[in-house]
């Protein structure tokens, strides 16, 4: 947008210049040109003055001295013709044709040619004066001009009018490049605000005050409408929070009278409804947690820190060692022995390798492997892949599978509330990260983050 609007100020203003400087170009070739001619027209008047009686009489030696000295003095032919087109005397170089010009002389006219002296040709200047005597034509003068130095003075002005005209584009290309800048800097902000704001800063807004009165308007609706869908989101983060903390209570309350009621029951039948009431609570009481972990995850302001993935990732697996040896499944790290930085949110490593591993236990049968590996990239990221040997996902099911409360068609009676990837989604794009899922190689799912160094 910017360089078509300097674009369009540069067109419009040389659009201007050459109309206005082209005409002044061609006013001042012809007005060295008529000055030029009407003084060449002077000096062969004269001449035609002195001819008159010196052809009539036949006695031309005054005349040709006259003429001789001029041509010497400043370098101007002549040629003298009689009315019957014959050479009566001739000085300097003689034009290739001067017969039409002698012609129109001969009917009684003044003749120059040509008509503008153009930089760029390096034609003689002729004039023809008619020699009269008492209303008959005697005869012509003719003078023949060199224009070195009348088209020099020509290509002078125009070269004076070329620099000015750069001049006033250069200035032109600056003034257009500050206006330019001046009305897109609100629009330019605007794009950056809505891009931060989309990548999760709910805080960025535009500066106020920049720009033109309409754009001003703009900036101040939009940061208008910024406050109020942050704060719209807020409040629904807040419900959420607030909605999962107050079920909890009320949840126990109904966990712990589900219990007291298996101490009373006989019946074998009621034994195992009250055991499917307790993992119902279970699983909604999960469903909470994961809600609230997700609603403080979406929080957004998060402090972002230096750690050592080295170290949270040894100690994220070997707290999940225990429960992987009670299913029978190999839980392996292949860890770098230096540390390995990176830049992520507070406990946003340790969450997500806990969903991960957790989700990659529960789906790995007995005898498989989880293997969890760390590296350092090429450019200094640190990537952690957790790879199992469970029956793994399409790539359609690997792209919903970070969707809120999705559950895999076979997954549907597994213990788990579907926000574990949600969370683990959030936490590394906070950390300005990327988590990526897909079908393993060897078989299973290899869930990778990869947080900036």
């Amino acid at each position: 947008m910017r360089r078509r609007l300097v674009v369009t100020y540069l067109l419009l203003l040389c659009m201007v210049l050459l109309a206005l400087e082209i005409p002044l170009a061609v006013t001042v070739a012809s007005r060295e040109t008529d000055g030029a001619v009407a003084d060449r027209l002077a000096d062969a008047t004269r001449f035609a003055s002195l001819a008159a009686p010196a052809v009539r009489s036949g006695d031309l030696d005054a005349l040709n001295d006259e003429l001789r000295r001029y041509q010497e003095l400043y370098g101007i032919g002549t040629l003298l013709v009689d009315q019957d087109q014959r050479v009566l005397s001739a000085f300097g170089t003689a034009p290739a044709a001067p017969a039409v010009a002698v012609r129109g002389a001969l009917a009684g006219h003044q003749v120059s040619a040509p008509g503008t002296l153009w930089p760029w040709e390096r034609e003689p200047l002729m004039v023809a004066v008619p020699i009269s005597d008492g209303g008959a034509v005697l005869g012509v003068v003719l003078t023949v001009s060199p224009t070195d130095r009348t088209r020099r003075d020509v290509l002078i002005v125009w070269l004076v009018l070329t620099l000015v005209g750069v001049l006033a584009v250069a200035s032109c290309l600056t003034t257009a490049d500050r206006l330019a800048s001046w009305v897109l800097r609100p629009v330019t902000r605007l794009d950056a605000a809505a891009h931060e704001i989309g990548a999760g800063d709910s805080a960025a807004r535009v500066q106020p005050g920049l720009g033109p009165p309409e754009l001003r308007r703009l900036s101040a609706s939009f940061n208008e409408m910024a406050d109020a869908v942050a704060e719209a989101m807020e409040r629904q983060r807040s419900f959420v929070a607030h909605a999962s903390h107050q079920l909890r209570n009320p949840l126990t309350v109904l966990r712990l009278r589900i219990e007291d009621l298996g101490s009373r029951l006989d019946d074998e039948d009621l034994r195992e409804d009250r055991e499917f009431a307790l993992e119902e609570t279970d699983r909604l009481a999960d469903v909470l947690d994961g809600l609230l972990a997700l609603a403080r995850a979406e929080r957004g302001r998060h402090q972002v820190e230096v750690a050592d993935a080295t170290a949270l990732t040894a100690h994220r697996v070997k707290a999940w060692q225990p429960l992987a040896e009670r299913r029978g499944v190999e839980l392996v790290a292949e860890l770098p022995e230096e540390p390995v930085p990176a830049r992520l949110v507070a406990t946003a490593l340790d969450q997500a390798l806990d969903a991960l591993i957790d989700n990659a236990l529960k789906f790995t049968p007995a005898g498989g492997r989880v293997a969890v590996r760390l590296r350092s990239v090429a450019d200094g990221d640190a990537e952690v892949t957790v790879r199992d040997t469970g029956p793994g996902m399409t790539e359609e099911q690997c792209r919903l599978a970070t969707e809120r409360f999705w559950r895999a068609p076979d997954a549907q009676n597994v213990d788990g509330a579907g926000l574990g990837l949600s969370i683990v989604n959030v936490l590394v794009e906070a950390s300005g990260g990327r988590f990526t899922l897909a079908p393993a190689e060897s078989g299973g799912l290899a869930a990778t983050i990869r947080f900036r160094a």
